[in-house]
């Protein structure tokens, strides 16, 4: 069947008219499935619903951060009421500590955080404080993995040799850019060989603990604590960017799941329980570099904004398990394995048309790839049949389901959704299993 978009179409062409590309964020544009992408007009639990009307079963969940699903009661309750109180004051409030306390609680490696708006704003502070603090220029980072739109980490992806500070966007200077190395994700070889060749220069290695953004791609057994080893033997510090996989494949973070402590983590997405927030943190004397305790300067007017604060407060306290907080009971127990549940029906559908995908899950986060080949880096996910998932997307929007509009985004399960959810879900990857058979005949 067919989805009734008029409206959406008509909304999209207006928004061209006043917003590049009529959105405020690239992926949105649905530039890299076809087709116009739906106007949510409102959410609610597991669903959203577009201006035409049409529900969707929602697996993305505003890229992650509603773990507790839209518009959760209790969540709304606290902002309704923070709101009464007014929405910034430039000024220190006690929430900016409850939320730096309960993150440091859940994640003891963040020693003194520092709260910011976005993820991007994460990561680019981070850099400026490895460097400063390290007297070093030289960031390491990975193929595939994205840590926001800044000119230090907007580089070009390698294919198997390093990629030397080539810009992958234009804006971006060279000689910015130059002082970015990019190696494969989960090849521990590469990395050893930069390090042999320019250890010393080197302030730090930033990674994705768990990759989100070429699809979902899990480090290999022993991988990170292989890159711990080789960040303390040159004296480089190690940032896990956990603005995705934080909270998400667990409470502690992936850290916490694969027992290796950063440097310094930047954090995102959950903590503001779906309103704009992002946070950096670590060891005590790295931290004490940040002004106004330090000389690196970095600043926000609306950093730690009371609404910000209050809804990622009341979001952690609902999905931890700190003593004497309003919690839900079993929360990551559920979580994952409600998000098994969906991965083992999805994928048994795909083996009754003899489809072999690679499935991934970490936590509540999941992807597919149409590949037959184990996918641990962004080239092997560069392999898959990205028309094959265009197909996919497209069919499984037609029957309820939204799913991220690229083969190469992780999708999100929450806390909300249902046995009826899932059971849905799976019926609809039935039938679009069957056009992307249709698809396979056709070429």
């Amino acid at each position: 069947m067919a989805l009734n978009l008029d409206r959406s179409v008509q909304a999209f062409e207006e928004a061209k008219k006043f917003i590049p590309g009529g959105v405020n964020s690239p992926v949105r544009s649905f530039r890299g499935v076809g087709g116009t992408p739906p106007f949510i007009a409102k959410a609610s639990g597991s669903k959203i619903i577009d201006i035409d009307g049409n529900e969707y079963i929602d697996y993305v969940g505003s890229w992650g951060p509603m773990i507790l699903g839209h518009a959760h009661p209790k969540v709304t309750a606290a902002l309704q009421q923070a709101l009464l109180n007014g929405t910034s004051y430039g000024a220190p409030t006690e929430l900016e500590t409850e939320l730096a306390k309960l993150i440091n609680e859940l994640m003891p490696s963040m020693e003194l955080v520092r709260m910011v708006n976005s993820g991007t704003e994460a990561t680019m502070s981070v850099l400026r404080l490895a460097r400063a603090y390290t007297k070093r220029n030289k960031i390491v980072k990975f193929a595939g993995c994205y840590h926001g739109h800044h000119d230090s980490l907007l580089v070009k992806a390698g294919s198997g040799a390093t990629t030397l500070g080539v810009p992958d966007s234009p804006g971006v200077p060279e000689s910015i850019a130059g002082n970015t190395l990019t190696v494969a994700y989960n090849d521990i070889a590469e990395l050893e060989s930069v390090f042999a060749q320019c250890g010393q220069e080197i302030a730090a290695v930033i990674i994705e603990p768990v990759a989100g953004n070429m699809g979902l791609v899990l480090p290999k057994q022993g991988y990170l604590r292989q890159v711990r080893d080789l960040t303390k033997k040159y004296g480089a510090l190690l940032i896990f960017d956990e603005v995705m996989c934080g909270f998400r494949v667990a409470l502690g973070g992936a850290q916490a799941v694969y027992g290796v402590w950063p440097d310094l983590t930047c954090l995102g997405k959950v903590i503001g329980g779906g309103l704009p927030v992002g946070a950096y943190g670590g060891r005590r004397e790295i931290m004490e570099y940040i002004a106004p305790a330090g000389p690196v300067y970095q600043a926000g007017t609306l950093s730690g904004n009371p609404l910000a604060m209050t809804a990622g407060i009341t979001t952690l306290k609902l999905i931890s398990e700190i003593p004497e907080t309003p919690r839900e009971p079993d929360f990551y127990q559920k979580i994952t394995v409600k998000t098994k549940q969906l991965c083992q029906g999805i994928q048994e559908q795909a083996t009754k048309f003899g489809f072999n995908l690679q499935f991934h899950q970490a936590g509540s986060m999941f992807g597919l790839f149409f590949s037959d080949q184990p996918v641990v880096d962004y080239e092997s996910a560069k392999q898959s049949d990205v028309g094959a998932f265009n197909t996919y997307f497209h069919a499984m929007l037609e029957q309820g389901i939204y799913l991220a509009p690229s083969q190469f985004e992780a999708a999100f399960m929450s806390g909300v959704h249902t046995d009826e959810d899932i059971t849905a879900t799976v019926a609809a990857s039935a039938y679009a299993f069957g056009k992307v058979a249709e698809y396979y005949k056709s070429r």
